[in-house]
């Protein structure tokens, strides 16, 4: 399985990564993720959220998630970029691309690698009061 992993200050491109990656021969299924700011947190209207993470551990537990992935299904290629910093409403927080032969384990494994990261990875929403919460793209 490859790998890619970019934690970022700067805005996600979609269509820039999309048009880099391409999809192997043997592989029908590439499940894309795109993780959005809404205009309401914890119940207050926003303009924008800030992410803070602890960079050194979260790639670390995002390469543990990842291993993970390639012990249970049979993926091809994973790729997520996971912005920080301060993020207006309607941009994207987080973007994960799964290739695999089929849809089934391509969307088993987009889940996996979302709700592991919430668990696990140390990147944090600030909500609108200023109090860390874990991540929820």
């Amino acid at each position: 399985m490859t790998t890619t992993l970019t934690i970022t200050d700067q805005p996600i491109d979609e269509a820039r990564l999309l048009a880099a990656r391409r999809i192997p021969a043997d592989c029908g299924a590439a499940v894309t993720f795109l993780g959005v700011v809404r205009d309401i947190e914890a119940g207050a209207k926003i303009a924008a959220l800030d992410y803070e993470a602890q960079r050194a551990m979260a790639e670390h537990q995002f390469r543990r998630i990842f291993a993970e992935v390639e012990r249970r299904w049979p993926v091809s290629q994973l790729d997520l970029v996971h912005r920080i910093g301060r993020i207006p409403v309607g941009e994207a927080s987080l973007w994960i691309q799964i290739v695999a032969g089929h849809r089934r384990e391509a969307f088993e494994a987009c889940q996996f690698v979302i709700d592991e990261l919430k668990k696990v990875v140390p990147i944090w929403k600030l909500t609108p009061s200023g109090t860390p919460r874990p991540s929820e793209p």
